[in-house]
């Protein structure tokens, strides 16, 4: 399965996410941190983030669009969330490969996951 990075500021909805996603047998990091996401990236070895759109006064666009625009990191893709009307396509248009609405269902969350990531292996 797969190495996931969850930034959210929220740490409660981080850990719920940490369990669920560990429970289905991948292998997560949780960060409340935004500036330190390429270092997480980097030290655990990441192949999908969980980004949240507002954390802590930080517009998860720019992070997104930060990461993209970074050879480094720019092949990983970030599954961006919100809770947030209407911003799907901001967060698209940032680079997101796809956008959950917050509060979403943990089964279409797992399964945006494994779409991602199938998406992955057949582009590699």
């Amino acid at each position: 399965m797969a190495k996931i990075l969850i930034v959210d500021d929220d740490q409660t909805i981080g850990l719920m996410l940490k369990d669920i996603l560990e429970f289905s047998g991948h292998n997560v990091t949780v960060s409340q941190q935004p500036k330190k996401t390429k270092e997480n990236i980097k030290d655990n070895d990441i192949e999908l983030i969980l980004l949240d759109k507002l954390i802590s006064g930080v517009d998860g666009t720019d992070v997104c669009k930060k990461l993209k625009q970074d050879e480094e990191v720019a092949h990983i893709p970030v599954l961006m969330m919100s809770a947030l009307h209407n911003v799907d396509e901001i967060c698209k248009s940032a680079g997101a490969v796809d956008f959950l609405a917050k509060p979403f269902d943990m089964e279409t969350l797992i399964e945006k996951i494994d779409q991602i990531l199938e998406n992955e292996d057949k582009a590699s």
